[in-house]
């Protein structure tokens, strides 16, 4: 372990005294699960399995927290070992879903009916790996149809938006006045997220958790519906730049290709576990995310559809996002 290294690293950041200390020390112990492996090299080549194991022991002893997970993360960002830094944010990759989603059924159809759908189902812990956590949403999911009226559960889970809190987007209502209509504030938008991604794939950084190559670049740029969205009339047309861009990109096989456009932690796998299939509904999760820049921008709620879906047999996702009458 390059402690001194770490260290000078997380004093950059800001991170308080306590926190360094503890974040080496759970490094330290990662490194000796890792050495009492004879099948393991260590720290360097450390990535997905590995961290899967030695997070399983966190959850096992309830010391999976936020902050010893983020100081995984920060180590292998700092030493550069890109597997084990992607590898942590697969597992907080969405973590809040289930957590919100519970609050926000509460808020739409009563305590009583919220807990006859999660009855015997148990939140996932932080930490749960990608392999296990269709399993919670399909449980959900069969759960919420039957219980639940189909415009509520599309409701109710588009409001989830990935668990973000609402301050996220706080900052497109500002350049929505400051554009004064919609195909100028889209127009600037649009501009901004290419010249973000020429950003990522100049200067070799990760977007999100993915390279961004010319040919990604280039794509997205042919495509306006991606990415930020298409205004036809009244409605934007949005289609998620895929999660994996630049394998979708290269992908002949159908099916991972639809893996690699699905961005969604809790159903991803099951495009290529046919063991498990969630309901395209929850996709609905997804279209919540897409439309909630508009609804701050605009300051008011808005309608989402999905009209393509990665679960349902689709090679990408996208999603109808209705505007106002009258807006401009």
């Amino acid at each position: 372990m390059d402690e001194d290294g770490f260290r000078e690293y997380l004093v950059k950041r800001e991170i308080p005294e306590d926190k360094i200390v503890e974040s080496i020390a759970l490094i330290e112990r990662f490194e000796s699960v890792l050495d009492s492996d004879d099948k393991l090299k260590g720290l360097e080549s450390a990535s997905l399995s590995e961290v899967t194991k030695f997070v399983s022991i966190l959850i096992e002893e309830k010391t999976n927290t936020y902050d010893n997970l983020a100081a995984l993360a920060r180590y292998g960002y700092c030493m550069n070992n890109m597997n084990l830094y992607l590898a942590v944010l697969e597992l907080f990759d969405g973590a809040e879903v289930p957590k919100v989603l519970h609050e926000k059924l509460g808020d739409a159809v009563g305590d009583n009916k919220r807990n006859e759908v999660f009855e015997g189902i148990d939140l996932p812990p932080l930490g749960t790996p990608s392999s296990e956590k269709p399993k919670f949403t399909k449980a959900i999911m069969d759960k919420m149809e039957a219980v639940v009226d189909p415009e509520t559960c599309q409701k109710v889970l588009s409001d989830v938006a990935h668990g973000l809190p609402e301050d996220y987007w706080k900052a497109e209502r500002e350049k929505y006045l400051e554009a004064g209509n919609i195909d100028d504030y889209l127009a600037a938008k649009r501009k901004a997220a290419i010249e973000n991604l020429e950003k990522h794939r100049d200067d070799g950084s990760l977007f999100y958790n993915q390279e961004i190559n010319d040919e990604v670049v280039e794509w997205v740029k042919s495509r306006p519906d991606v990415l930020t969205g298409e205004r036809q009339g009244n409605v934007i047309y949005h289609t998620k730049i895929p999660f994996l861009a630049k394998k979708y990109l290269e992908e002949t096989d159908d099916r991972m290709k639809r893996y690699y456009a699905c961005h969604c932690a809790w159903a991803r796998e099951t495009i290529l576990d046919g063991d498990i299939e969630v309901s395209p509904t929850f996709c609905y999760c997804s279209g919540g995310f897409s439309k909630k820049p508009w609804e701050a921008a605009l300051d008011q709620t808005l309608k989402v559809e999905m009209v393509k879906s990665a679960l349902k047999g689709d090679d990408e996702c996208a999603f109808k996002i209705y505007l106002p009458e009258g807006v401009k």
